[in-house]
Formats: structure tokens, C-alpha cells, sequence
């Protein structure tokens, strides 16, 4: 497949988001999309190799949270191969993304993305989630990998300040994983996601620590 036929199916499904997307950023998600498919032969980074299925599962579903996602400082965990990090980044030059996940192989992929697009509001962390202690706290977590809602939760929680929240990227709504999660945690808002080309079930359930009174 040719660099053109692939940037044509990519700006045609990118016109189905609710976010606008450039030409530039288009040309980017491309090279990204290239560099994957190419690692991905070697490093294992999904189990999906089709490409249809690589732009449907993991690209577009990534971007179908651009409009619902605040903030300027987040966090991915659990990254893999990049998902949602750095379609997210390559849409949001001005918002800063950290990447963080505890295999090498797919660090070491990343970093080459980020070297390739140039991508200066990226920054990678190779380790595990317990970890890393940032400097400077982040205004949301957001992950689609993370085993569960309480994991997240209890993971994570001294990665955002006090008024950071949780975007959990899930398929149907995790009803009973929201029942195991600490009772100071609410659901701040729930979305229903439309991932296009995708028949099956999306949403982004974002989690707050409540203040005490």
C-alpha cells in the first residue's frame, strides 16, 4: 500500500470524528500508522495486523475522545504501542502527553515515534506505574488497557493534583467495576462512544475524588 492510498483512508475515516484533524496532522497519524504496522511484525505491539482494523480498533478509537478530553497535562498508562498517547498528542501540539508503560520493546518504539514526528509534547517513561513520581502533577490519567477501574484508581492516584480526574477509556459500562472502586471516588460523567466502523460498544467514564467536607 502506497503512502497516498493509506493518508486517503485515513482522511476519510478521520471525517467521521467530531473533532477536526489538518492535512499535517493527517500526514502524521500516516507515519505513526507506518511505524507501527512496521514494529509491530517484530515487537508484538498488537495482536490486530490488518490495516483496516488497525485505523478502526486502535486508531479511531483512540481519537473518538479528542472532543470529551480537558485538560493540558495528561498521562497514559498502560501505553503499549502509543494508544491512545499519541494519536491524542499528534492532535493536541499544545497539550502535554507522558506515555508510560514497563515494557521496554514498546518504549523503545516509542521513542522512535517521537523522534520521527518530532513530537515535543511527548515524554516517555519506561517503568511501572508505582514508580514514577512526576514533578509537576497531571490534570488526568487516561488509559484504555488498565485492568480494571479500581486498579486505575489505586494506581494512579498520586499521579494527578487535587483536582486532576480519570478518563477510563472501557467497552460497555463497567457497572461492577465501579462497585469495587473506594466509595471517595465518584463518576463525574459517562459517554457514550461511536467509534466509526465499529459495531461494538464504547464509552469514557471519568472518575474524581471527591473533596472532604
Amino acid at each position: 500500500m502506497t503512502n497516498a492510498v493509506l493518508h486517503a483512508q485515513l482522511r476519510s475515516a478521520c471525517l467521521s470524528l467530531k473533532h477536526p484533524i489538518t492535512d499535517e496532522q493527517i500526514t502524521a497519524l500516516g507515519t505513526y500508522l507506518e511505524l507501527f504496522i512496521k514494529w509491530n511484525k517484530v515487537y508484538n505491539l498488537s495482536a490486530i495486523r490488518d490495516l483496516e482494523g488497525i485505523i478502526v480498533k486502535h486508531l479511531l478509537d483512540s481519537l473518538v475522545v479528542a472532543p470529551l478530553i480537558e485538560g493540558q497535562r495528561f498521562i497514559d498508562v498502560g501505553t503499549g504501542g502509543g494508544l491512545p498517547g499519541i494519536p491524542l498528542a499528534i492532535c493536541f501540539p499544545d497539550r502535554h502527553f507522558t506515555l508510560l508503560d514497563s515494557a521496554g520493546k514498546k518504549t523503545r518504539f516509542l521513542f522512535q515515534v517521537k523522534q520521527t514526528l518530532s513530537l515535543d509534547n511527548v515524554q516517555i517513561e519506561n517503568c511501572r506505574v508505582e514508580t514514577h513520581q512526576p514533578e509537576t502533577l497531571y490534570d488526568g490519567v487516561i488509559s484504555r488497557a488498565f485492568a480494571s477501574l479500581k486498579d486505575m484508581t489505586d494506581g494512579c492516584h498520586h499521579l494527578i493534583h487535587e483536582n486532576g480526574v480519570f478518563w477510563a477509556m472501557k467497552g460497555v459500562f463497567p457497572d461492577h467495576e465501579l462497585s469495587e472502586i473506594e466509595k471517595h471516588y465518584k463518576v463525574e460523567n459517562s459517554f457514550p462512544l461511536q467509534v466509526p466502523g465499529l459495531n461494538e460498544q464504547r464509552c469514557l467514564v471519568v472518575l474524581k475524588k471527591e473533596k472532604p467536607i
